[in-house]
């Protein structure tokens, strides 16, 4: 089969390619001066949604490690099987957990992401700032194993794990859970597994738990960040919390009495986050987690 020749483009065409190739050059450019300035990791740059960076070469991106020559790079790729010409876009995880194995006599490449437990009462705006963070490159958030049935368009794997009892119980005697807890005839649990790979690959880890489970995450991982998310005041989570026009005045009062528990709680928490605009507590979030990164 003949090869075709390019497409013929117009000036115009030929300039904004010719400017956005520049642009990418200098994205790319800007990130290899940052790792090897140690300002960012390499798996951070992993993680940088730009395409100008997503097609960088993975050998570009190991040499711009300091002490990490094309000679070294090379042989490290064939030792855990990854192409020559391979582009960041194109690693799966077993290849980017085989590389952080690979690099972890730098200790620049050790640190690994930041397990944050988010908890607060009741109507403080917690899924707020999680959805928030959800498409954020440097987070992952967890997601729970439940034995409850999937509701309609729930997917296993991304919206939760879903499991049988007898898994369940296998898992809990297995010590494969972070946290676990029963409610409204239901188990919910936080498995390790995907919380420690995706640690281990760079990510910051966001959990939003209840109080209870938050307890129990710094039981099992003493090196968990808590941060407690608190309303401006006392008296707009009363408001936020009596707005429902369904609730009984029962269910308005035990909501109440509920989150002055959970507002009393709050000095076990490392941290206290107020919540008056769900940007800022999301940035705050970010910043804590790049400080408390695990060495």
């Amino acid at each position: 089969m003949p090869k075709l020749p390019p497409p013929k483009l117009s000036p115009e065409e030929r300039a904004r390619a010719s400017a956005a190739g520049v642009i990418a050059r200098r994205e790319r450019s800007l990130i290899k001066e940052q790792i090897s300035q140690g300002s960012i990791s390499i798996f951070e740059a992993v993680n940088d949604p730009r395409e100008s960076i997503q097609r960088m070469r993975v050998v570009e991106l190991l040499t711009a490690v300091p002490g990490i020559g094309l000679k070294r790079a090379t042989l490290l790729m064939e030792r855990i099987s990854i192409s020559p010409s391979r582009r960041i876009a194109g690693l799966g995880d077993k290849q980017l957990q085989a590389l952080r194995r690979e690099l972890s006599v730098n200790k620049s490449e050790l640190n690994a992401g930041a397990l944050l437990v988010m908890s607060g009462p009741g109507g403080v705006g917690k899924s707020t700032i999680t959805s928030l963070l959800r498409d954020h490159p440097s987070f992952w958030i967890s997601i729970s194993a439940t034995t409850r049935a999937p509701r309609e368009n729930e997917r296993h794997g991304h919206d939760y794990f879903f499991l049988d009892d007898q898994k369940f119980d296998s898992m809990i005697q297995g010590n494969e859970f972070l946290e676990w807890a029963e409610f409204a005839g239901a188990r919910y649990g936080t498995p390790r597994e995907p919380v420690q790979q995706w640690r281990n690959l760079g990510k910051h880890v966001l959990l939003e738990i209840e109080i209870a489970g938050a307890r129990q995450v710094r039981a099992a991982d003493p090196q968990a960040l808590l941060v407690f998310i608190a309303p401006p005041s006392w008296e707009e989570l009363v408001a936020r919390l009596t707005s429902r026009g369904t609730d009984s005045a029962e269910r308005r009062a035990a909501r109440l009495a509920l989150a002055q528990e959970e507002m009393a709680a709050s000095v076990e928490f490392d941290h206290i986050l107020i919540n008056s605009q769900v940007e800022e507590v999301a940035a705050q979030l970010l910043s804590l987690a790049t400080a408390h990164r695990v060495e």
